[in-house]
């Protein structure tokens, strides 16, 4: 596993970052967002977006579970906060694997459900605004992102 810690000094740098990000992701890329309410899971999937060349507003899924944006790739995102004990099949899987990139916020709610490559960030709240983003690396493919990613 690879780790590293970003330190973004506001919203803005937050997507910068994640624009940066999506340029190493590939079909099938699998992101889950970890963090407090308002740490910036759906700031950082804005970012995500604009470097997928998505044109559309990416608000939080949090009421419909999932919300798809076209751009270079699919991005799906999903928002799995209403899902603690849910244990219903809800084909989540079709979008974790497949054509375009899945951002998964609340993560933890559907741990039974995911591979065992990934990207996990935990983002988390600082002083003055600031969010410490943590990348951890689970798998070959998401190191290497990982590792150019410290190259920016």
């Amino acid at each position: 596993m690879e780790k590293i810690e970003i330190i973004t000094k506001n919203s803005q740098e937050t997507k910068d970052l994640a624009a940066r990000l999506a340029k190493y992701l590939f079909e099938g890329s699998l992101i889950t967002l970890s963090g407090q309410l308002g740490a910036g899971k759906t700031t950082f999937t804005q970012g995500l977006a604009k470097g997928l060349n998505i044109k559309k507003n990416v608000t939080s899924p949090t009421f419909n579970l999932l919300k798809i944006y076209n751009g270079d790739l699919p991005l799906y995102h999903i928002d799995a906060y209403r899902l603690e004990g849910i244990n219903q099949d809800l084909g989540f899987d079709e979008y974790i694997d497949s054509d375009g990139i899945c951002v998964i916020e609340w993560s933890n709610f559907i741990k039974q459900l995911l591979p065992s490559e990934l990207l996990n960030i935990e983002i988390n709240i600082l002083e003055n605004d600031y969010r410490q983003l943590i990348f951890s690396a689970y798998g070959e493919k998401y190191e290497r992102i990982v590792k150019q990613l410290c190259t920016l």
